[in-house]
């Protein structure tokens, strides 16, 4: 009897201090994403999901719904629905923003960017931080800034070394600005939904398509459905956590810091893995049987003339100071030089 009453206190002792370190009740909390569950958009959410969890003592947890669910695949209708506060967190693209906020496809402007640290300069930059304004002015904090990556173009029909090649080809398109781009390269550019793209590749629906090869097209298996691909690096998009603006006035000062730490470091982490696979990514993409032209600077250069006048056309759409501010951060990280666009 003395032993079994030794272990029932024992058992009840445990009990009580596992009640006390566990918090009465977790917070569930909705973040909605663009891709599948095996990108880096997913790692990125759940990596987010994990230091929150982490740091507030298991106060907060996340509910990750891939495939913009939630919106019924409607990846544009993921940030209006933050903005208003019926969804409380979003990992998207800048680009998939600009019905919301135009201003959002400064990124995106073709041949902004020559590399890595030209990108590093605008997000870690006052252009980021002027970006951050503009999306508070529309009921979204942006909390950390990821990496959707260098957009590169892909398609079934031929390669693509020059802008004719483009002429008369069905290309899938994520925004409005991307129409703009292809129509100058002659192409005929089809807006759609990711969650519609694989399905209109594969049944010929559209020829090609153009998107980052780590974040999305390896991930994404686009390989499977697509013969060429062109390393073209013409436009530049990053994704970004946001979080509702209510919600976020919610919080006290503690908890605004504390989320937004998990952010950062969740998009450091998910920026990293994303330019892991990108470097790899070409090498990955011959092995399964895709055909890589790799342009010259002097074909690149040829694409960037095709496509200024989708520039000039978006510069004055998202404003000209806007876009200076942007140049010069990218002149500033090249030396002097301001993009030749």
């Amino acid at each position: 009897m003395k032993f079994s009453r030794l272990v029932a206190a024992t058992a009840i002792a445990t009990t009580l201090a596992a009640l006390q370190l566990t918090p009465a009740f977790a917070e569930t909390l909705r973040l909605s994403h663009n891709t599948n569950d095996t990108t880096t958009w997913q790692k990125g959410a759940e990596k987010f999901n994990e230091l929150l969890k982490e740091k507030s003592g298991g106060e907060l947890d996340i509910r990750i719904f891939p495939n913009a669910q939630l919106t019924g695949g409607d990846q544009m209708k993921q940030a209006e629905m933050v903005g208003r506060g019926a969804l409380d967190f979003v990992v998207t693209s800048a680009i998939n923003v600009t019905p919301l906020v135009p201003e959002m496809a400064v990124f995106s402007l073709p041949y902004l960017y020559g590399d890595y640290d030209d990108v590093d300069a605008t997000t870690a930059g006052a252009p980021g931080d002027r970006m951050e304004e503009i999306m508070a002015e529309n009921g979204i904090v942006v909390l950390a800034w990821g990496e959707n990556g260098f957009r590169e173009v892909t398609n079934n029909v031929h390669p693509i070394k020059t802008p004719d090649d483009l002429k008369g080809l069905k290309m899938r398109v994520a925004g409005p600005m991307y129409i703009d781009v292809m129509n100058a390269l002659g192409a005929n550019p089809q807006q759609m939904q990711w969650t519609e793209t694989f399905s209109a590749l594969q049944q010929g629906v559209v020829d090609g398509q153009e998107n980052p090869i780590g974040a999305v097209i390896i991930p994404q298996r686009v390989y499977e459905v697509q013969k060429y691909i062109t390393p073209w690096h013409y436009s530049y998009d990053p994704i970004f956590v946001g979080v509702s603006q209510k919600l976020w006035d919610s919080w006290d000062a503690e908890r605004q810091e504390m989320v937004r730490a998990a952010a950062e470091e969740a998009m450091t982490y998910q920026k990293e893995i994303t330019r892991e696979d990108t470097a790899s990514g070409i090498e990955f993409l011959k092995e399964k049987g895709m055909e890589v032209y790799e342009p010259s600077a002097e074909e690149i250069d040829a694409f960037r003339q095709a496509t200024k006048s989708a520039y000039d056309t978006w510069a004055q759409k998202v404003g000209p100071d806007l876009v200076a501010l942007f140049e010069d951060a990218v002149a500033e990280s090249a030396g002097g030089a301001k993009p030749a666009n």
